[in-house]
């Protein structure tokens, strides 16, 4: 299987979204991508199939694709356990993607058993941009450079507290998203360190039960308020579990798990 991300397609193949256990329905008004969306079907083998499409001829990471693709697994993944694609994945033909499902049965079969009856949730630790008095009054190197600057404006004394208050907001961002991932890892299965984002001191998933999902919004939320001017906390999902579907996820937030069509092969 190859990844055409936000580059194009310009031969025919599937379009992957997701891998499934077999007979799983299909979410009869959602439209995939492409412009008309081509109809969505099941290749199977096995106990396992790929939810698929025919591949638009010209495939590119357009906002409606990849809202549509999102849509989709969100239906999916809303009852049944789903092993998501990242957007961009086409298979050749059927025989390929079935030699492929066959070939990652074993793991597949795991990846859907550990995800069954969970969805991921997503935390991000930014800078609390907008409490810089509370900062201030907090941090006495601040409020030093901050007295100094207005007795002597300048340009090198204007850097100075700039690179202090960058320092500082960025040191209380880290201790804040520490602290709430203390107080959400005992609610979830597993936890997944995300990719690096730009000033972002924290950014990591959760594997929680369904049931559960509710509470852990809930206390991630009351967590945010509290500690407003300290960092911007910001809770996205129930998402499908993009993060924890790889052969390598391991609980209690010990490590990060590859993430099944993350790259440009799959299996």
């Amino acid at each position: 299987m190859r990844a055409k991300g936000p580059g194009t397609s310009d031969g025919p193949g599937l379009y992957v979204y997701a891998v499934v256990r077999a007979g799983t329905p299909l979410p009869w008004k959602s439209g995939g991508v492409g412009s008309p969306p081509a109809p969505l079907r099941a290749v199977g083998t096995g106990p396992v199939a790929a939810v698929v499409s025919a591949a638009p001829a010209q495939l590119r990471a357009r906002r409606r694709d990849l809202l549509a693709h999102q849509d989709l697994l969100t239906q999916l993944a809303a009852s049944e356990p789903v092993l998501p694609m990242r957007f961009g994945m086409v298979a050749p033909d059927e025989d390929a993607l079935r030699a492929q499902l066959a070939a990652a049965e074993t793991g597949h079969l795991a990846a859907l058993d550990r995800v069954a009856g969970h969805i991921e949730m997503n935390v991000k630790a930014l800078p609390a941009h907008d409490s810089l008095a509370a900062l201030v009054a907090e941090d006495a190197t601040v409020r030093r450079l901050r007295d100094a600057t207005r007795r002597r404006p300048g340009y090198e004394a204007n850097v100075r507290l700039g690179e202090a208050v960058a320092s500082a907001l960025a040191r209380r961002t880290a201790e804040a998203g520490r602290r709430a991932l203390r107080d959400l890892a005992p609610m979830a299965r597993a936890t997944a360190e995300g990719p690096e984002v730009p000033g972002c001191a924290v950014n990591v998933s959760f594997l929680v039960a369904r049931d559960d999902s509710d509470r852990f919004r809930a206390t991630a939320e009351r967590f945010a308020a509290a500690h407003r001017d300290h960092v911007d906390l910001r809770i996205a999902g129930p998402l499908p579990c993009y993060s924890f579907v790889g052969a390598g996820a391991r609980t209690g937030g010990r490590g990060a798990p590859a993430p099944v069509g993350g790259g440009s092969r799959w299996g």
